[in-house]
């Protein structure tokens, strides 16, 4: 398999600028999910990669080979890019075996049930696609996409129709048949959990620009901006000052998780997320009072809404799904572990 890179990759439409000096790198057999709220260039980001349209500005490489730079580009047939749309959009007339072997030569049918048992689709052959679940059609579009042996396989969104625990497992087994096979993937998605929990790398797409890499975990702890920090999870952004590389907020000393001495004394604000926060039921000297305004149960934990008492700030406190917090009841809020500052 191969890297994919793109290089100051530019595209407008008439007057209007879709993307910008666009920079990304996907290393070889990882994923990389593509994170960005409508309109921020995700679609036309993925028609590029797929030859569907040409860059105006920049370079798209896989491996060492430069498939568009804006004078000549590959076409769509011969960049070896995978595709699989949002809806699955197979073929509903053709049966699911001929479906994975559209576009195969006669020579390479036997590759078909290979491609099934890769799926978990052993024995599906027969079968219409309209006598499939929503996510057994997603398999079988995953398995017409490796059946040309791609170098890039693109996922525009593939799981967001379906439901949310279907969701998650078959995104779970898409992730792991990707791995097996060392395909490098691009997914598109606006589901932060999504991207979180399947890929090896996110990128933020804002303005048409690459706003922030990195790791998830690293993303979600040590966001560069404000911005990105509340594009990835629940975010406290709260108000504080620094004095000699120590934060302090409305909640009490808060350590810094990174520069602290380089950052400046004064004003700043500070990043939290709800896991941070420690609420006690009973009063406590070193932790602050709120009250609680509401409360959204999940079953393995539950989200408090918190008023704090004593400043005019509002945050979110994760707690086990054991602790039954009630909207009015006054708590007291304390800060575990470091926080960003900006």
């Amino acid at each position: 398999m191969s890297t994919l890179e793109l290089r100051g990759v530019g595209k407008r439409f008439g007057p209007a600028v879709v993307l910008e000096a666009l920079d990304l790198v996907v290393p070889d057999g990882s994923i990389t999910a593509v994170l960005g709220a409508s309109g921020s260039g995700k679609t036309t980001l993925l028609r590029l990669l797929a030859g569907l349209d040409r860059v105006d500005a920049g370079t798209i490489s896989i491996g060492d080979r430069v498939v568009d730079d804006g004078r000549r580009s590959v076409s769509a047939s011969r960049r070896k890019v995978g595709y699989v749309p949002q809806d699955g959009a197979l073929f509903p007339h053709l049966r699911v075996a001929a479906n994975v072997a559209f576009g195969l030569p006669k020579d390479r049918k036997g590759r078909v049930e290979e491609l099934l048992e890769l799926v978990g689709l052993t024995g599906y052959g027969k079968r219409f696609p309209h006598q499939l679940s929503g996510g057994q059609q997603q398999r079988v579009a995953l398995a017409r996409a490796l059946a040309t042996d791609p170098e890039v396989v693109l996922l525009d969104e593939p799981f967001s129709s379906l439901d949310a625990s279907l969701r998650v497992s078959l995104g779970q087994d898409i992730a792991h048949i990707l791995g097996e096979t060392r395909t490098t993937t691009v997914l598109v998605t606006h589901d932060q959990d999504e991207a979180m929990s399947l890929a090896h790398q996110i990128a933020l797409l804002r303005d048409g620009r690459i706003a922030a890499i990195a790791a998830p975990r690293d993303l979600y702890q040590d966001p560069p901006d404000l911005r990105a920090a509340e594009a990835i999870g629940q975010a406290n952004v709260v108000t504080g000052t620094v004095s000699g590389g120590r934060g302090k907020c409305a909640m009490g000393a808060v350590t810094l998780r990174r520069g602290a001495d380089s950052v400046q004394d004064g004003p700043c604000m500070l990043l939290l997320r709800p896991e941070q926060l420690d609420v006690q039921v009973t009063p406590s000297k070193t932790a602050a009072a709120a009250t609680v305004e509401d409360v959204t149960f999940f079953g393995h934990d539950a989200l408090a809404r918190l008023q704090l008492r004593d400043a005019d700030e509002t945050v979110l406190a994760r707690v086990g799904g054991d602790v039954a917090l009630q909207p009015g009841q006054q708590v007291w809020v304390a800060v575990n572990g470091p926080a960003s500052v900006f």
